[in-house]
């Protein structure tokens, strides 16, 4: 993934602040990012799933 110095400069300060790693706070942003759209991880795998059998 690639992003702005700026960005990843306050992603790496939350981590810190947090007790993450930057990877785990990213996670935890983009997790908060879909279920802020009404989209959870667990519904995007059934999707995929679904897609998948839709495509054999």
């Amino acid at each position: 993934m690639r992003a702005s110095s700026g960005v990843m400069a306050a992603v790496e300060k939350l981590a810190a602040a947090e007790l993450r790693s930057v990877n785990a706070q990213v996670e935890v942003l983009l997790r908060e990012a879909l279920a802020r759209r009404g989209l959870s991880v667990a519904e995007r795998a059934e999707v995929e799933t679904r897609e998948d059998d839709d495509s054999a």
